[in-house]
């Protein structure tokens, strides 16, 4: 008898298992391998991460120093963090924004979209970044209305295809008079302004953006809640491959762990506006007499170096500052001039906090403004403008002049251009700007605040000449700062005491 058939069948049974294994593993490998890719994958390999959003205040919109808006800092962080590109794509109508979303024509939408029960039937959300109320607002010209009955036979506007009509919706089952309408291709600001200019009495809107405008808008009261809070997520196409979601499920639990959501909420919705009065003047001239001296000189020098008004750039730095040098503000500039590190960069300037530094660079900015404006623009419209580009950036302004100029105004004219510029806020003339959405009320602020304090500043100057060539006694002195006083408050009486502007 062979012993040896038996272990012979075994190796060849050995061998075949193996061969059938590796047949197997093989056949796996490119099932593997032809499979598509995953929209992750698409994403890392395309290098660029398409995001539908809403030009807007509480989106994204073109700053002074590019894209800005809190919707676009939280997608451009979710893409570095994948090491691509942003495109940020704007889609003014809600309804269509949430169609192309869930046909996957974009990557997702980050547009302050409120994740309800009826979206999540279609869409896939990301975990909530911020907690919203739905909130009544009412026009101060007509009576507070405390609860929903209070609204029978009124009419009250919200924004087409959002969660407020939905909400109305559900009130209207419980109370059958409540009445609302739709405006199409309308951003919340869009109410704000209807109720400011008494073209509604009641709208519906996100708490945050209620918080972020109310200063623009003082006719714009709140009356009460109409919602619990309502969680703000990203949204996805609703789809098995589940890839770029959970990468976006991650950067923000990583966020909120390192406290990066919680700047960039406080830089865009805590604005820490401080209300102004006429007492505003009295400071302004208790610290120009106690900060101004310790700058003027470097001042005087700059101004000189650029062929500036060195009193105009005093106004600019006390706007900003408040002739503090270590000013800083909650968008992160900061200095006597309050630079951006983008602008710092530009003007050669590495030290922002260095007060030597800052005026030069402010300077130095300035001056650039101030030249690359159109030679159509002259005399006291020209710093005007300058101003104005200063602020919100060449872009914005050149779109205010067009829209002044489109609307029957002169576009070299500041009062013309100061009177189009705040539409630029609002979505039926922003849709038409080059630059899109602006906080076009900030420019024409900022303006008429240095303007004044310039020529506060003038004819103190003046004044302390005249005391300087007098050499008169105390008491001249004391009456003449009375006097000083007493032109300050008249003059903001005549502005208005209720005027009031952010000091960041």
């Amino acid at each position: 008898m062979d012993i040896r058939k038996p272990f012979v069948l075994v190796i060849k049974s050995f061998f075949t298992s193996l061969c059938l294994g590796l047949l197997i593993i093989t056949h796996c490998a490119l099932l593997v391998r032809s499979a598509p890719p995953s929209q992750l994958e698409q994403v890392l390999t395309s290098g660029e991460l398409r995001v539908l959003s809403s030009n807007g205040p509480t989106t994204f919109y073109e700053g002074a120093n590019g894209l800005t808006g809190f919707e676009y800092n939280l997608a451009k962080g979710f893409a570095d963090s994948l090491g691509v590109t942003l495109t940020m794509v704007d889609e003014p109508n809600l309804g269509q924004l949430l169609d192309s979303v869930s046909r996957g024509q974009y990557d997702l939408a980050a547009a302050g979209l409120t994740a309800i029960e009826s979206r999540q039937q279609r869409l896939r959300f990301s975990s909530a970044y911020m907690q919203v109320t739905q909130q009544l607002i009412y026009s101060s010209r007509v009576p507070a209305p405390t609860s929903i009955q209070d609204l029978a036979g009124k009419e009250v506007l919200v924004v087409a295809d959002s969660a407020h009509a939905e909400r109305l919706r559900e009130l209207q089952a419980e109370f059958p008079d409540l009445n609302w309408r739709q405006v199409a291709n309308a951003e919340m600001i869009d109410l704000l302004d209807m109720i400011h200019k008494g073209k509604a009495d009641y709208v519906v809107l996100d708490s945050n953006a209620y918080e972020l405008n109310r200063y623009s808008y003082p006719r714009a009261k709140l009356a009460f809640d109409l919602s619990d809070p309502q969680p703000l997520a990203w949204a996805f196409q609703s789809t098995r491959d589940q890839s770029l979601f959970k990468a976006a499920q991650k950067y923000f639990a990583r966020i909120k762990q390192d406290g990066s959501l919680a700047k960039v909420t406080d830089k865009f919705f805590n604005q820490h506006i401080e209300e102004v009065t006429t007492g505003e003047a009295m400071v302004f001239a208790y610290r120009l007499e106690k900060r101004l001296p310790q700058w003027a000189d470097e001042m005087k020098k700059n101004a000189e170096k650029f062929n500036l008004d060195w009193q105009l750039l005093a106004a600019i730095s006390y706007q900003e500052s408040h002739w503090k040098a270590n000013a800083k503000s909650y968008t992160g500039v900061r200095g006597l001039m309050m630079l951006t590190q983008r602008t710092a960069r530009a003007m050669g300037v590495s030290d922002r906090e260095d007060p030597a530094q800052s005026i030069y660079g402010g300077a130095k900015y300035f001056r650039r403004v101030l030249d690359r404006l159109p030679k159509s623009i002259e005399g006291e419209d020209r710093i005007s403008m300058a101003l104005a580009a200063y602020n919100q950036g060449l872009g914005h302004l050149e779109d205010a002049r067009v829209l002044t100029q489109r609307m029957g105004g002169d576009p070299n004219k500041w009062s013309h251009v100061a009177k189009h510029m705040p539409l630029l806020a609002k979505q039926q003339y922003y849709s038409q700007a080059k630059h899109g959405y602006a906080r076009g009320w900030e420019p024409v602020k900022f303006v008429k605040n240095i303007r004044n304090y310039h020529k506060i500043l003038a004819w103190h100057q003046k004044q302390k000449a005249f005391r300087l060539a007098t050499a008169n006694t105390g008491s001249m002195h004391l009456n003449e700062e009375t006097e000083f006083t007493t032109r300050v408050s008249r003059r903001s009486k005549l502005q208005g005491d209720s005027a009031s502007l952010s000091v960041l």
